[in-house]
């Protein structure tokens, strides 16, 4: 078998390759959402990623995030840098174990997946007129929200979805979570990413309640 040549044929229409292949997708924040953000991409055959986190790997994350056992006490980006070789190990990977600053050269693609609006907030003042592609995922138990920023109107709109840290509910928007509600997010994250990719309009806001069904 060819895995070189036969890897991507069931996504080809889907997909385009051609359009893949030249980015560099930079993912922020390798928690619940962020590390199935960063394995979907590599699944998807995104060549250059580059990984930015500063913490390392606890307990709970091997239930809510998908880490393994040997990834204790590690640096969330090493472990999931080796995850994604795993795939693929013609892929590039940049490793950041630092929180995201000012000032670091990152991709055309970005996917944020960091756990407090304030950050947030930094991240976007920085990055709004220097990526062409912006995704936020958001989660809070079995209730998640998908932001994309492409154009004037998406990045207007998603300025409004940005507030005061002291009006945030308590707690990190993860610290109730599970890893399949982590696993809908991105999914749905690289979605709208694919959308893109092919010219087709994104949603700007999508918020999905699991246990509403709705």
């Amino acid at each position: 078998m060819n895995i070189a040549s036969d890897r991507f044929v069931r996504q080809s229409e889907l997909v385009p390759m051609e359009k893949l292949k030249p980015l560099t997708v930079t993912v922020i924040g390798l928690g619940a959402i962020g590390r199935q953000v960063v394995l979907q991409l590599a699944a998807l055959g995104v060549q250059r990623l580059q990984l930015i986190d500063f913490d390392n790997v606890e307990p709970t994350n091997i239930t809510t995030q998908g880490y393994l056992a040997a990834d204790l006490e590690q640096p969330k980006v090493e472990a999931t840098a080796c995850a994604v070789q795993a795939i693929d190990d013609s892929l590039e990977v940049e490793q950041v174990i630092d929180r995201f600053r000012p000032g670091l050269v990152t991709g055309e693609v970005i996917f944020v997946c960091v756990d407090s609006i304030s950050s947030r907030t930094a991240i976007w003042r920085t990055l709004r007129h220097q990526c062409a592609f912006w995704c936020d995922g958001r989660m809070r138990g079995e209730v998640l929200r998908i932001l994309t920023a492409v154009d004037s109107k998406s990045r207007d709109h998603y300025d409004t979805t940005l507030f005061a840290q002291a009006e945030a509910q308590t707690g990190a928007c993860t610290s109730r979570s599970t890893i399949y509600t982590a696993s809908i997010a991105a999914g749905l994250m690289l979605h709208q990413f694919t959308r893109w990719m092919r010219s087709i309009c994104t949603e700007r806001d999508l918020t999905f309640n699991l246990l509403a069904s709705e």
